[in-house]
């Protein structure tokens, strides 16, 4: 496979919303029905074995803080099974700064019933910087996705990382369950308060 960076380029201004956590599950198509349209049997959400898509078949998405005035710069690069991400957090005044890889688990934004499912695993490298990770449900309508930091020391090591749903929390808005049974994709966002360098890398992306 060959090797391919890839700059991050801007959105449209009307995305622009100042939160990391606004564009961590930003689903364009998003539909209405809080109803799973199908039930998951395949715990593999992506192998990067595709360059640009995700086990679904789904061209994965991109996004950084450009989108809120920030100046997070991003470069992108899967080869050999990994998706290599890296760059500088450059965050607007006042606001946080992140870079997001969304994996969707439907080209039209469905939701999806992973209620057969405990939580999400990752197999994950960090050089540097700050990761989360969110499950993102139909039912949120602001943008404030079930989120977890994902616990791995910046080592240049793979380690196994099981992030359970219920240990997901929404950042500003009241506590709710997250409904398994409407999740429709899966965000991996990098991100700091203040300027920062970030380098990881994900071999695999799951349920489990």
């Amino acid at each position: 496979m060959n090797t391919q960076f890839k700059k991050i380029s801007k959105l449209p201004s009307y995305f622009a919303i100042a939160s990391l956590l606004a564009f961590s599950g930003l689903s364009i198509a998003a539909p209405a029905m809080p109803e799973a349209s199908s039930t998951s049997s395949n715990a593999m959400i992506d192998n990067f074995d595709d360059p640009s898509n995700n086990t679904y078949g789904i061209p994965r998405q991109f996004f950084n803080d450009t989108v809120s005035g920030g100046n997070t710069t991003t470069e992108l690069n899967v080869a050999d099974g990994v998706m290599h991400l890296k760059g500088k957090i450059a965050p607007a005044r006042g606001q946080p700064g992140w870079a997001s890889s969304v994996l969707l688990l439907d080209p039209q934004g469905q939701p999806m019933d992973a209620s057969e499912f405990a939580g999400i695993r990752l197999l994950v490298k960090v050089n540097a910087g700050n990761i989360s990770i969110s499950a993102n449900s139909i039912e949120v309508t602001n943008f404030d996705y079930h989120t977890a930091q994902v616990p791995v020391a910046a080592d240049g090591k793979f380690h196994e990382v099981k992030i359970p749903f219920d240990s997901m929390k929404r950042a500003w808005s009241e506590q709710t369950s997250l409904n398994t049974k409407t999740i429709n994709g899966v965000s991996i966002v990098a991100f700091d308060l203040q300027k920062a360098n970030f380098d990881f890398a994900v071999d695999e992306v799951s349920f489990y």
